[in-house]
C-alpha cells in the first residue's frame, strides 16, 4: 500500500515537473517572439540610411539593379521561404558561379563548404557589406513575417543538409536566425562539420542566458570581425 502511495507521488511530481516545463517553454517562446519583433523594427530604422549608401555606391559603379537579394531557404519544420540580404555580388553571380564551378579548385571548396575563398564575384560594396555584417539587415522582414528569429541555426538552401549527412530532427526543429552560436564562434572559420556540431548545440541547449551569450558573441564577433569573408 505504501509503495502504491509512492508511486502515486512521483507520477503527481513527473506531472507537475511537465507543467512547468511546459510553462517554462511557452514563456521563453513568447518572450522571444516579442524581443523578436522589437529587434525587427528597430533593425529596420538603421536599415533605411544604410540601404541608400548602398544604392549610391553600386550607382557609382554603373550598378542600378536592386540592392536586395532574396534565396530560398529552409525553415522551421523544413519549411522553404525567401531569405532577404542587401546583395554583396555581381548581378549575374549565378551565371558566374557556374564558370568558377569548373575550376577544380573553386569547385572543391564549395563542395566542401558551399564557399569559395577571395570570391570574385563579390562587390567592394558588398566585401564591406559582409565584413560588418550588415548585408545581413533585410532579414528583419523575415523576422516580421514570423520565418526567422533573431537567434537561431542559420538558414540553409534545400538539400544542403542532406549533402553533408545533417540531422533534420534537430536542425530544423526551431525557426533559424539572422545570428546563430555558429556565426558568433567561428563562422567561415570553421569546417562544415564543426558547424553543424555547433548549431546542434544551440537547438538542443536554447535558453534566455544562451541567446544573451550569443548577442554578446556576435556583437563581439562583428567588432573583430573574426570569421567573416
Amino acid at each position: 500500500m505504501t509503495e502504491d502511495i509512492s508511486a502515486v507521488a512521483l507520477d503527481e511530481k513527473d506531472v507537475d515537473m511537465d507543467k512547468v516545463e511546459a510553462r517554462r517553454t511557452f514563456f521563453y517562446r513568447g518572450s522571444k517572439r516579442v524581443f523578436d519583433i522589437f529587434c525587427a523594427f528597430f533593425g529596420i530604422i538603421c536599415m533605411l540610411p544604410i540601404a541608400l549608401i548602398v544604392k549610391i555606391m553600386y550607382m557609382c559603379t554603373g550598378d542600378f539593379k536592386s540592392i536586395f537579394y532574396k534565396h530560398t531557404r529552409v525553415g522551421k519544420f523544413g519549411k522553404e521561404f525567401q531569405l532577404y540580404k542587401f546583395r554583396t555580388m555581381v548581378p549575374n553571380a549565378d551565371e558566374k558561379l557556374k564558370e568558377l564551378l569548373k575550376n577544380p579548385k573553386y569547385k572543391k571548396q564549395w563542395d566542401e563548404n558551399k564557399k569559395i575563398d577571395n570570391d570574385p564575384r563579390i562587390t567592394k560594396a558588398g566585401r564591406i557589406l559582409r565584413k560588418t555584417s550588415l548585408d545581413e539587415l533585410p532579414q528583419m522582414f523575415n523576422i516580421l513575417r514570423n520565418e526567422m528569429s533573431l537567434i537561431g541555426p542559420r538558414p540553409l538552401i534545400p538539400g544542403e543538409l542532406d549533402e553533408h549527412n545533417g540531422n533534420h530532427k534537430i536542425y530544423e526543429k526551431v525557426k533559424p536566425g539572422v545570428t546563430s552560436w555558429w556565426a558568433s564562434h567561428g563562422r567561415s572559420a570553421t569546417t562544415y562539420e564543426e558547424r553543424l556540431a555547433l548549431e546542434y548545440f544551440y537547438v538542443q541547449n536554447r535558453s534566455f542566458l544562451l541567446d544573451i551569450k550569443c548577442i554578446f558573441a556576435t556583437i563581439k564577433a562583428v567588432i573583430m570581425k573574426t570569421g567573416a569573408k
